[in-house]
């Protein structure tokens, strides 16, 4: 066990690195040119009256730290959700996460007039815990509790009528519509401090709540039965892992937007390294998914200048490729 543990622990510290590496990239790249000099000053010396200091602090910091908060809560909530349904290709949208977290936000702007970030953000939290209560509460009903099938089948109907729902609103308001597009594609643009501040409690509970499931998740690896026969209570295991996606995915949703393939692709190459152990596992997830994302965000700056890509769109287009070689594998992939 020590001898596996000290090359994971070298590639951990490794992967630590290359996302203070990411970071410091973010916050010097963009459309005004940066020397490095300059952004450390910032860091450091921050002057208000200076207007790189100005966009090093109020701009970019916040829009790296938005970053990592969302790439930490994606690929553990990703990590966590293939743990507990034994599905490689699950993501954490199987919860019906991100369709509530749209309409809550469309609610938000069509009946309540929110057309800040800061207020998408909690509209967007209070949609995907209630859309992720609802579909574990649908999926719990029954003899056997919340099994991975039935999370699925709970999940995909619950994800399209409430994609119905928010379809409907959008298409008889348009005003609606041209401000929520901008939420959807997925950005971490415009984020600012209070927004950070608002979603920080919610990742560190689901940071904690994942940590518990560590070791509940490689229980239920080995299947249910042989979980029982180790003393793991299946269902709250389920219910502990439920949670942490709610959370994690919910606050990830609220600070980016529904950011697609992070979660899903994350993990697979965490578990590359790793093997099945979820000590291992998660805080690989935790560090490689706000690595994928902070450098995905780097590319949508530079690949467009003046303009930019947003964040979702870059992350699509490298995770799209990913996905068909995940379902194209001869061999499942463990869990």
């Amino acid at each position: 066990m020590r001898a596996r543990a000290t090359p994971l622990t070298a590639w951990l510290l490794v992967a630590a690195a290359a996302v203070v590496f990411a970071a410091l990239l973010s916050i010097s790249v963009g459309t005004r040119e940066l020397s490095f000099a300059t952004v450390l000053d910032a860091l450091v010396h921050f002057d208000a009256a200076n207007p790189d200091h100005l966009v090093v602090r109020e701009l970019r910091l916040p829009r790296t730290l938005a970053g990592l908060l969302a790439g930490v809560a994606l690929g553990l909530s990703g990590a966590v959700i293939q743990g507990a349904t034994r599905n490689p290709l699950a993501d954490p949208g199987l919860l019906g996460v991100n369709s509530g977290a749209a309409l809550f936000v469309v609610l938000g702007i069509g009946t309540f007039g929110i057309s800040s970030v800061g207020g998408y953000v909690w509209f967007g939290f209070a949609g995907a815990a209630v859309a992720g209560g609802v579909v574990y509460g649908i999926s719990s009903l029954g003899r056997a509790g919340a099994t991975p099938v039935k999370l699925a089948l709970a999940g995909a109907a619950v994800s399209a009528a409430l994609a119905s729902v928010t379809s409907a609103l959008l298409l008889t308001d348009t005003t609606t519509f041209d401000q929520y597009r901008f939420w959807q594609v997925g950005s971490l643009t415009g984020r600012d401090a209070a927004t950070i501040a608002g979603a920080v409690p919610f990742i560190v509970a689901g940071v904690v709540l994942t940590v518990i499931a560590a070791r509940m998740l490689n229980a239920l690896a080995l299947g249910e039965d042989v979980a029982r026969s180790l003393g793991q209570n299946v269902g709250l295991a389920r219910a502990v892992c439920a949670l942490a996606v709610i959370v994690l995915c919910g606050a990830a949703t609220a600070i980016a937007g529904p950011i697609a393939f992070v979660g899903l692709t994350v993990p697979h190459v965490a578990r590359m390294l790793t093997g099945p152990d979820h000590r291992w596992l998660l805080p690989f997830s935790a560090l490689l998914a706000p690595l994928l994302l902070l450098l995905s965000d780097v590319v949508g700056r530079v690949v467009a200048r003046p303009a930019e890509v947003q964040v979702g769109i870059i992350t699509a287009l490298l995770g799209a490729p990913v996905f068909v070689w995940l379902v194209r594998r001869k061999k499942p992939v463990a869990v």
